[in-house]
């Protein structure tokens, strides 16, 4: 009976445990739960990206799927992927649908703010189509994690976000920093807020939001900080070193905020750094030897910034060290012995910096390193032959420096090597180049410009690299002697330099390299025409074939429809004929110094993009197309220089807001400059010399800001180089400025220099006028300096210049030419200038020549001119200079011909120059009558003396003239009329 009761009771029980199991399954996921979320999902439509950048535009590892589709309404919300549920209230307390292909706007009335218990919501990696963040996320006041990175929102931020006081972790970042879809907030009032109510937030990323301010002080009193990262944010100001020195913080990440200021602390004892990286920024001063105490710091990031100084040898003591990157700063001295220590390094970038010495040996005993880049330095000797010590290391880049002697044997018994970088260096034994073959895994070889001339190199031995991408030979002498179309190089080759390499045939076994991206076989001796295969290499985006004498090419005219070719340089060749069109997508094209004759074809006007057009120092004639206005709006420099082309400028400028360089010099164009010209708001450089232009001076180009350089030489510009009201310089940069052999006239007010600012503020930073980034491309200029003519490859920003030459401005020299201090070449000759030259001149401390011959300028030159130590040419000759010249040595240097026709000038130091030519003349004995009867006298005797001398000589004149011309005419013709014909001709 007992038996039979205890079963019952069993059997009751586990029903109802059963019942109540299943109760708790049933009901474990909330029907408005689940609602909530299915309508959260069809909110959405799936769209699979193509990947994900990070912020230094490089591809992420990151995997997309639909994690939504696993969401069903008939199976419980707690299963679903990315769903999590508090096993107790069955409310879903965690929301992770990162990487789930989302894409839609998110509105503030989502169905997902119905989810009241979220503790955790992650929507990172899909695409919101930049709607706003909603401020209704401040309604999940349990919410401790929060990430919404790189999921295309945009906007302002709301400031209810912050009264997410809970919150341990917020993700914000983007990929794209200071775009107009990009992510901002209200400053400052955010950033203080965040400080002040986030007390407890250990993880903050907010890459790409634009801060545009200053971080403020109360960061420092975030202690519960793990992680801070605010990369890209346009961070201004001065950055509180007192953030680094939060006791738990363990990594901090301020890169590419270049406007950003601050310099490292002193870090204190048991700091739990582990990983810091300032990259692109303004940081400054040394790198304290208190670095020291970051013990566990395993990543030190300080690249590209403005520290200085030694790097500490107190380095040593960071033992948990793998990454050290100090590249593109300015480091100074040897790399310190010390690194020797750093056994768990494994990559050691220096990289564009001043140090020097030989090679770093205390990397010899580092054997983890895997990546070492000491390039853009100053090292010198030899490269190590025990290098093979490093047996793990895959890149290897000593590129830029001065190491000489043959590349170490030993270097390619690294197997591991996928990188080798050696170039521009002074390298000049070949002797173990024939072991690269041992490479087998290399991938990137860059030997280009060396001094290896000792004898060729087979091409041959780079066919065993069969992974080879990156192929850098340029200035090695090689051989193709034994390579063939049919010659087996690596099919993964994508840039293929062989300038400078002694080559004199198109190399054939390039056609089959369907991979290929880049070619440069410039500056050789290839003969012939260009095949016509080279079009149809699928992936060829860039072409360099300058510096060669190729002819023609091997086919059509016209490069194939389809070619991704947007680079294609022909410079200086013997091309001749009509001008090969290029591919319709190009965007960079270069043909000058050839001889291209014809017109330019209107099918030029059919390119899409175009960004540089080069066709000067060609035979090119006709008109300038005026279809060329359609690619206005893309045109960066259009040059035209040295043809015949005719006609007038034509007005084809409406559009033209990204053009930076006009030059159209030396043609036989006619007409006025356009008035579209006005609108080309980027332009730097304007250069129509040497045409018939007939126009007045364009004072309406003023309102151009960025023009610094205005060259109008050798035309008929005609009237005045100031308005009527005075005030002509509208010009804020303007450098450079040639108005030189026009037909100016009129005066120059004494206060015509005093608002030319470009020249007369001091430019600190030596740079180039144009863009580097275009492919190496600078516009040259041609103009007078110290006497003769002079042509500058690359235009300097420091440089500047006024030539006011050849024409017939009148009046004094203005007294304000001394505020230009930056001046570097003056020219005002061969005009009728009067007056005295002006003392202020002794203020242009940076001149170096200086040019007013041919005026009508009186008066002593002045002695303070002697102070000018810079300036190395003067000619201030056939003008009506008195005295003597300046003490100054430069003076002293100059041709005696800088002086002559000034009679006047006189002195021991012109002696000096001249020899006795300006002697002084010894003083004339006074006669003890007077002037006045002396005068008289002389007057009387000369023209007696005359009148005696004209009869007999006029019927001498007229006897031997008959005779000769008479009977004599072709030998007077030859010795005295073709004779004055020769020599007029060779002035």
């Amino acid at each position: 009976m007992s038996f039979f009761l205890r079963t019952i009771v069993l059997l009751f029980s586990t029903s109802s445990f059963c019942n109540t199991f299943a109760s708790l399954t049933q009901d474990s996921c909330h029907p408005d739960q689940r609602d909530a979320l299915l309508e959260f999902k069809n909110e959405f439509k799936i769209w699979y990206p193509n990947g994900f950048l990070d912020i230094d535009g490089v591809l992420m590892d990151v995997t997309s799927y639909p994690k939504t589709k696993s969401w069903t309404k008939n199976s419980d919300c707690c299963y679903w992927d990315g769903i999590t549920c508090d096993t107790k209230s069955g409310k879903v307390t965690g929301l992770d649908l990162s990487c789930s292909c989302l894409h839609g706007r998110l509105e503030p009335n989502s169905s997902l703010f119905r989810l009241q218990h979220l503790q955790s919501v992650n929507l990172a990696y899909n695409n919101f189509t930049n709607s706003p963040i909603p401020a209704e996320f401040s309604k999940f006041m349990r919410l401790e994690r929060l990430n919404l990175s790189r999921s295309s929102f945009s906007g302002h931020i709301s400031i209810k976000l912050l009264q997410l006081t809970n919150l341990v972790s917020l993700d914000l970042s983007s990929s794209f920093p200071y775009s107009p879809s990009s992510l901002s907030i209200e400053k400052p009032l955010f950033l203080h807020l965040l400080a002040l109510n986030f007390m407890n937030l250990r993880e903050l990323d907010m890459s790409s939001v634009d801060i545009s301010s200053a971080i403020p002080i109360e960061f420092s009193y975030m202690w519960s900080l793990r992680s801070l990262t605010l990369k890209g944010c346009n961070l201004l100001g001065r950055f509180p070193n007192s953030v680094l020195l939060i006791p738990n913080l363990e990594s901090i990440s301020l890169d590419h905020n270049l406007n950003l200021e601050g310099s490292l602390p002193n870090f204190l004892r048991n700091n739990s750094l582990l990983k810091l990286s300032i990259y692109n920024t303004s940081f400054s001063g040394t790198i304290p030897n208190s670095i020291s105490n970051l013990k566990h710091l395993t990543s030190l990031k300080l690249q590209q910034s403005a520290f200085s100084g030694r790097i500490p040898s107190s380095l040593r003591s960071l033992s948990h060290l793998s990454n050290l990157v100090l590249s593109e700063n300015n480091f100074v001295g040897e790399i310190p012995s010390s690194v020797s220590n750093l056994k768990q390094l494994t990559l050691f970038d220096v990289s564009d910096n001043n140090l020097n010495g030989n090679f770093p040996s205390s990397l010899l005993n580092l054997n983890q390193l895997r990546y070492i880049d000491i390039c853009s330095n100053h090292f010198t000797g030899f490269l190590p032959p025990t290098i093979s010590q490093l047996s793990n290391l895959e890149f290897f880049s000593a590129c830029d420096n001065s190491f000489t002697g043959s590349i170490p044997s030993s270097l390619f018994n690294i197997s591991s090597l996928t990188t080798l970088g050696l170039s521009y260096n002074q390298l000049n034994d070949t002797t173990n180049i024939k072991n690269i073959s041992l490479l087998h895994n290399l991938q990137r070889l860059l030997l280009d410009n060396n001094n290896f001339k000792a004898s060729q190199v087979d091409l041959d031995v780079f066919l065993s690299l069969k992974r080879l991408v990156s192929l850098a030979l340029s200035g090695i002498p090689l051989s193709t002697t034994n390579i063939t179309s049919d010659s087996e190089f690596s099919s993964h080759l994508e840039y293929l330099e062989l300038s400078g390499c002694n080559i004199i045939e198109f190399p054939e076994f390039i056609r089959n390299q369907r991979n290929l991206s880049s070619i440069d076989l410039s500056n050789n001796n290839i003969k012939g025409q260009v095949p016509n295969w080279l079009w149809r290499l699928p992936e060829l985006s860039t072409v360099d074939l300058s510096n060669n004498s190729l002819i023609g090419f091997n086919g059509s005219l016209k490069a194939l429809s389809g070619s991704k070719i947007v680079m294609l340089d022909l410079s200086s060749n013997a091309f001749q004929g009509p001008l090969f069109m290029p591919p319709r997508g190009i965007q960079y094209f270069l043909g000058s110094y050839n001889n291209f004759t014809g017109y330019i074809p209107p099918s030029i006007c059919g390119l899409a993009n175009p960004l540089i057009l080069d066709l000067s120092n060609n035979n090119l004639h006709g008109l300038i197309p005026r279809c060329l206005e359609a690619q206005m709006s893309s045109l960066s420099v259009l040059n035209l220089r040295n043809n015949s082309l005719d006609g007038s400028l034509p007005n084809i400028f409406m559009n033209a807001k990204v053009l930076s360089s006009l030059d159209v010099s030396h043609n036989t164009l006619e007409g006025k400059l356009p008035a579209s010209l006005a609108g080309c708001s980027a332009l730097e450089i304007l250069n129509v010399e040497s045409n018939n232009i007939n126009d007045t001076f364009p004072f309406w180009l003023n309102s151009l800001p960025k023009l610094q350089v205005l060259v109008l030489r050798s035309n008929n510009f005609r009237g005045t180089l100031h308005n009527v009201d005075g005030v002509w310089f509208g010009f804020p940069l303007l450098r450079i400025i040639d108005v030189s052999h026009n037909d100016f006239v009129g005066t120059l007010p004494s206060d015509y220099f005093m608002n030319w600012t470009a020249i007369s503020k001091s430019e600190t930073e030596l740079q180039y006028i144009g863009d580097p980034k275009d492919y190496g491309y600078y516009t040259s200029l041609v103009l007078m300096n110290k006497g003769v003519s002079m042509e500058m490859q690359r235009i300097l920003t420091k440089y500047t210049v006024i030539d006011f030459a050849g024409n017939k401005i009148q009046g004094k020299i203005p007294e304000s030419v001394g505020i230009l201090k930056e001046l570097h070449v003056l020219n005002l000759s061969s005009n009728a200038f009067t007056g005295h030259i002006p003392s202020s001149l002794a203020n242009l401390t940076n001149l170096e020549s200086l040019d007013i011959s041919q005026n009508k300028i009186g008066g002593e030159i002045p002695p303070e001119l002697g102070t000018l130590s810079s300036l190395e040419w003067i000619n201030v000759s056939h003008n009506q200079l008195v005295g003597s010249i300046p003490q100054g040595t430069q003076f002293h240097r100059q041709n005696c011909s800088s002086y002559e026709g000034n009679p006047g000038i006189y002195g021991s130091s012109l002696k000096d120059v001249c020899g006795d030519i300006h002697a002084p003349r010894p003083p004339q004995a006074v006669l003890p009558h007077s002037s006045s009867s002396s005068s008289e006298e002389d007057e009387l005797i000369s023209w007696i003396a005359a009148c005696l001398g004209f009869a007999p000589g006029m019927v001498f004149g007229l006897t031997m003239g008959y005779i000769m011309t008479s009977h004599k005419h072709e030998w007077f013709m030859d010795t005295f009329g073709r004779r004055k014909g020769r020599s007029t001709r060779t002035r």
